[in-house]
């Protein structure tokens, strides 16, 4: 292991406000932890772009080294579940939130937040994956467990540019889903989601329009929403007959206001989807799938930007931004000076 590494600091300054930039760390300024991973991708979500503000409401103290999603190599472990040499994987849980992340050459991590790197994969296709692709799994993996097949008909991904949207437009259409994506994009990435697998790219007014009455035209089996949002409440009432909804994010609010009737009229779930404390045995499961018959090869194909550390700062402002479009992978083995 290196004297010195490279890693991207947020501090709290003095004066107020916070500070991000890249510093040189030492191994003893690693939090504690079973396991030394030397990380090799990390990968960008909306979450790592918050962790950089003020009031972001993601760091919990300071200073942090922000990054959700790591994959890399054990260096050192005292831990029974690994050795040094395996490759592993870890999204969710503290790091980049309470536990220095993953925009760190090496990362100090607990056991009980790792993953074995599943066959299928490599590091960077993995934090391609990351969160977002994650999220996704879980949210097609609800569906899934709700019911929903693919001759029941047409399932809607929203804000399917984004992370979570783009993956999930790839595994559900590998599984045979006729998918329908909704975009504020349309004009300038049709063409990319038609490419991801979708049978039908539509307008995001289209998608969040008002039903009539208190109950719509039954057009979806089911949704992967990572918006959220009043919309939600319309797409609740479109909903065929045993459909469900897997809920995940909230750009586009936390609130919305609904009935019960679609619930009793016409059977459907609503189920929420956490990625961060996901049970072992399921995120080891669908990471399994991932590698193999649920691999996005599309969206890994097609979608993918890699970046150095010292290119986080711009990333992070445009995904801020809401100007990100599919996945950006952060190769955190730089060409930046370390001793």
């Amino acid at each position: 292991m290196k004297n010195h590494f490279n890693a991207y600091v947020v501090r709290k300054e003095e004066q107020g406000g916070v500070k991000a930039a890249i510093e040189q760390l030492k191994k003893e300024d690693l939090p504690n932890g079973d396991v030394t991973v030397q990380v090799q991708y990390s990968s960008v979500n909306y979450k790592d772009g918050l962790a950089t503000l003020e009031k972001g409401g993601v760091v919990r103290e300071y200073p942090m080294v922000p990054g959700i999603d790591m994959a890399g190599t054990v260096e050192e472990s005292v831990s029974g579940r690994f050795a040094p040499g395996d490759r592993v994987i870890s999204t969710g849980f503290e790091p980049g939130v309470s536990h220095y992340g993953g925009y760190s050459e090496y990362a100090r991590l607990r056991s009980e937040w790792l993953v074995p790197l599943p066959p299928g994969l490599n590091e960077k296709e993995a934090m391609a994956i990351g969160t977002a692709g994650f999220t996704a799994a879980l949210s097609v993996d609800a569906l899934l467990q709700a019911g929903v097949t693919p001759e029941m008909g047409k399932i809607l991904v929203t804000g399917a540019t984004g992370g979570v949207g783009s993956m999930a437009v790839a595994i559900l259409a590998k599984l045979g889903f006729e998918v329908t994506a909704s975009t504020g994009k349309k004009d300038q990435e049709e063409s990319l989601l038609r490419n991801l697998g979708a049978s039908e790219v539509i307008t995001r007014e289209e998608a969040d329009a008002p039903a009539k009455g208190a109950m719509g035209k039954q057009l979806w089996a089911g949704v992967v929403d990572p918006t959220g949002g009043p919309a939600l409440a319309e797409r609740l009432k479109q909903i065929q007959y045993g459909g469900a909804v897997a809920v995940s994010g909230l750009t586009g609010g936390t609130a919305f206001e609904s009935t019960v009737l679609p619930f009793i009229l016409r059977g459907i779930q609503l189920v929420g989807i956490d990625s961060v404390y996901c049970p072992m045995e399921r995120r080891e499961r669908l990471w399994k799938l991932l590698g193999g018959e649920w691999k996005p090869e599309r969206a890994l194909e097609l979608g993918i930007r890699e970046i150095s550390l010292d290119q986080l700062p711009l990333t992070l402002e445009t995904i801020l931004q809401g100007g990100a479009v599919g996945r950006t992978v952060v190769n955190t083995i730089s060409d930046l000076p370390s001793a």
